[in-house]
């Protein structure tokens, strides 16, 4: 029988592995509000709380990574992640629960780092682009994660056997592939070199576009459930169906943006792209009946699917800023507004209504539709890629 263990398998397998355990986090938020009690701003605190321990990893496991090697920090850091996941429903009191949250972002963070330093040694050895097909794996874990939550919730079995059993099937399942033929390159780090690299020129308003794109896919992530559990009025099984079909949707999309920016341009995606994102708001917003607000997060799939890829590729092809460090400037808008602002979004939300909240990140979208034309340098890139 043929060794179906690949380096694209396995990298394919961290990505969806980090996705998986993420959306089944994601789709029990609700439990974990019943359970402790939790205010809005309370839960904000929490994910803002998370939000640190993985922004907090991201620099850590870039130099572990350049000194030890992408491939096997990445096992390391799965094996980590995997158990924070346990320790979620463990806790007894929002404190300590705040402290697990915080040790479940950093294995997060860590492996999103170290998983994408794999997969660009990957990409580089294959000679084409792969990159897109490896974040739509990611999606599909997600998704595959909430409908874990969507599962359980029905059978009422408890977070705790929940969170074991998704444990150890990634674990099982995706593991092996893991474990694949790989020696990655090491170097010395750089002691000049900005620990936090933020954009300037026009890649402030790429950045931008990644920030705003980051706070729709956070949202999502962490606010979704509770939308439809609050504002909607869903039953607990019904609330994980939303960051489901959103995650579903941007695993479609994935597969399919770089045909799209080919044929249709940058610029024109990208502006698309926010004006379906603010259409998907809308619906959500706007009746606050569960077929409405599901529509809804399948347009604001369509609409966040491509935008971080494309703004990653216009940095990547800045005449001014060295391609490196560009596209790490506007990783950490993105990634940093993906990770803290669903703990403002709690706030906010608190202030006013989590409404109000979701209008808010509608805005966003609409300036991704107008900010649209500074990706235009970005086609030629991908173009030369493909």
């Amino acid at each position: 029988m043929p060794d179906l263990r690949t380096p694209r398998r396995g990298v394919s397998a961290a990505f969806v592995l980090n996705g998986f355990l993420l959306g089944a986090w994601a789709s029990r938020i609700p439990a974990f509000v019943e359970r402790h009690g939790l205010s809005e701003g309370t839960l904000g605190v929490l994910l803002f709380v998370m939000g640190l321990g993985a922004l907090v990893s991201f620099p850590v496991a870039g130099r572990l990574a350049d000194g030890l090697g992408a491939v096997r920090l990445t096992r390391w850091i799965a094996a980590f992640y995997l158990v924070t996941l346990v320790l979620l429903p463990l806790a007894p009191t929002p404190v300590l629960l705040g402290l697990a949250l915080f040790l479940f972002g950093v294995g997060h963070g860590a492996m999103d780092v170290t998983m994408n330093s794999w997969a660009a040694e990957v990409e580089t050895v294959l000679g084409r682009p792969v990159m897109s097909s490896f974040h739509a794996m990611w999606s599909l874990g997600a998704g595959l994660g909430a409908g874990t939550g969507f599962v359980a919730a029905s059978l009422g079995l408890p977070v705790t056997v929940q969170f074991l059993l998704v444990s150890l099937a990634a674990a099982g399942l995706l593991g092996p592939f893991m474990a694949v033929c790989w020696t990655s390159s090491t170097r010395p780090r750089d002691p000049e070199a900005a620990v936090f690299a933020l954009p300037r020129g026009v890649l402030v308003l790429v950045g931008l576009i990644a920030l705003s794109s980051g706070l729709g896919e956070g949202a999502m992530v962490d606010w979704s459930a509770i939308f439809l559990r609050e504002v909607v009025g869903s039953g607990e099984a019904q609330a994980t169906l939303g960051f489901a079909v959103f995650s579903v949707t941007m695993v479609a999309m994935r597969l399919c943006v770089d045909r799209l920016v080919i044929r249709l341009g940058s610029v024109r995606v990208a502006r698309l792209s926010g004006l379906s994102a603010a259409l998907g708001i809308a619906l959500v917003t706007g009746p606050a009946v569960l077929p409405a607000a599901l529509a809804g997060f399948v347009f604001m799939g369509i609409g966040y699917a491509a935008l971080i890829p494309l703004a990653f590729s216009r940095a990547a092809a800045d005449p001014e800023v060295p391609p490196g460090q560009a596209i790490a400037s506007v990783a950490t808008l993105g990634y940093g507004a993906m990770l803290m602002g669903p703990p403002v979004i709690g706030l906010i939300a608190d202030a006013s209504s989590l409404r109000i909240a979701f209008m808010l990140i509608g805005a966003f979208a609409l300036l991704i539709a107008a900010l649209a034309p500074v990706l235009g340098r970005s086609s030629a890139g991908v173009a030369a890629a493909e």
